[in-house]
């Protein structure tokens, strides 16, 4: 009889720690989104990993890049943005007259180039003109973009 009682008083303390185990997991599971659940906070993810993933604030749990890094979504060209960090190019320029600015590729040489006013628009500095030349033709006219004339290219009157 008092074996039939230690085996089971055993089995009863074997079901109580399955029972500890399996509900640790599942507080650990709730704790630990997984990809693509909504989150608030990096720890709130499997990944570690808590961004946004469109124009949509919202943030949802992502992997993380090869080099563990969180990365969070960015414009693609064509979007508006304030700043270069808000493009997926990296690159955030005006692209007409409007001071709108918007996402843009960069050149072949990685340069990103703003969109400048061709020959023949009004200006006010040598900056704004695809020609980088800014002049006023005569004294009674404003500042227009002209090409760069003569021998070594300057930004010479026409």
């Amino acid at each position: 009889m008092a074996l039939a009682g230690r085996l089971l008083l055993l089995l009863l303390l074997l079901e109580l720690c399955k029972f500890l185990v399996s509900s640790g997991k599942k507080n650990q599971l709730l704790s630990h989104k997984v990809i693509g659940e909504p989150c608030q906070q990096h720890s709130e993810c499997q990944s570690n990993c808590c961004t946004t993933n469109s124009l949509n604030p919202q943030r949802f749990c992502s992997p993380q890049t090869i080099f563990l890094q969180c990365l969070s979504w960015r414009k693609p060209n064509g979007h508006t943005c304030l700043d270069h960090l808000e493009c997926r190019s990296r690159c955030c320029v005006t692209n007409n007259y409007a001071a709108q600015m918007f996402c843009t590729r960069k050149t072949i040489f990685l340069q990103c180039v703003p969109w400048r006013k061709p020959n023949g628009v009004y200006c006010t500095d040598h900056s704004e003109c695809q020609s980088k030349c800014c002049i006023r033709l005569n004294e009674a006219s404003r500042h227009r973009c002209i090409p760069q004339s003569g021998l070594l290219v300057q930004c010479l009157p026409l």
